[in-house]
């Protein structure tokens, strides 16, 4: 039997939904969205049982500040009463969703927006998605920030899928001494390999063939990864370069923090694409290692963008 999440619209009611708890000192878990919930979503919500006995709050909010001019924000699916229902399904206590007023008081715009106190996300904002999408992570710490301002999370937990969103979320709380454990949950996937997305819908059914690709370099890549970080690289642009339809954003590896690849140690890959009008990110850990590849292997890179 599932229970339906108390649900809140409004700052006042989210306080007063949780006083007990506070009160009471119960360790508040906390999962941040923007709806159009899936599996992905609810994976999250079950590590965030695992990690309290207290209330488990979700938070349901297209956030119009990480969004640029031209971006999907007006057709980015709204379904809150299924969200709910998920949430019932994965015994979420709260679910919190707030309108753009009540998260932005007076409205939002982007001329507005730079009038206001925001989180200024520093360097590493500026690489990968940060550099396709100038402005994003303003947007996605600053809601982030003033949610956790609102929830007061003892524990929050956020997909590795996202994996530059949760470096930089990690990064705020520990410069801005927020005192919240964050908690990286590993990327759940289709049958397929493709990383569960609420952008997959968008995707009619040979575009999803194409979207696959992703999943299936960055898998090159990590077979690839113990002869060095060329190896890795010429395994995954070999699966990306033959792929019709896929226009390639980035293919980036990393060390874990998201600098420069080490010649050995832990790593990551990362990759953003377009099929169709759908952007797509995706990225998996890996053990870069210097074994000598097999006489006759290929080991160099093609060029990346």
């Amino acid at each position: 039997m599932t229970t339906t999440p108390a649900l809140a619209s409004t700052r006042e009611e989210l306080a007063a939904l949780l006083a007990d708890a506070r009160r009471s000192g119960d360790r508040i878990a906390f999962v941040p969205t923007m709806g159009a919930l899936h599996e992905g979503h609810a994976s999250l919500m079950r590590t965030a049982r695992d990690a309290t006995s207290g209330p488990v709050v979700v938070s349901i909010f297209v956030n119009p500040m990480q969004f640029a001019a031209g971006e999907d924000l007006d057709r980015y699916p709204r379904t809150l009463d299924a969200d709910l229902e998920v949430c019932a399904v994965e015994g979420v206590d709260v679910v919190f969703a707030p309108s753009v007023e009540e998260m932005y008081p007076g409205g939002f715009s982007h001329d507005s927006v730079h009038e206001s106190v925001t989180v200024a996300p520093g360097t590493l904002a500026t690489i990968l998605d940060g550099a396709s999408r100038p402005g994003h992570f303003d947007g996605v710490l600053t809601v982030v920030a003033k949610l956790f301002g609102l929830v007061r999370p003892d524990v929050a937990v956020f997909g590795q899928k996202d994996y530059q969103q949760l470096a930089l979320i990690r990064r705020m709380v520990r410069d801005l001494c927020m005192g919240i454990e964050i908690i990286g949950a590993e990327t759940v996937r289709e049958a397929d390999g493709l990383a569960l997305s609420s952008r997959n819908r968008y995707l009619d059914a040979d575009q999803r063939r194409t979207a696959a690709a992703l999943s299936r370099a960055l898998r090159a890549a990590q077979e690839r990864a113990a002869y060095g970080v060329p190896a890795a690289r010429w395994a995954a642009m070999s699966v990306l370069n033959v792929e019709p339809g896929l226009e390639l954003d980035y293919l980036a590896l990393t060390d874990v923090d998201l600098g420069e690849a080490p010649e050995t140690g832990e790593g990551r890959v990362l990759v953003a694409a377009r099929v169709g009008s759908t952007r797509l990110i995706d990225n998996v850990a890996v053990r870069f290692d210097r074994v000598v590849a097999p006489a006759g292997t290929a080991t160099a890179a093609p060029t990346t963008p």
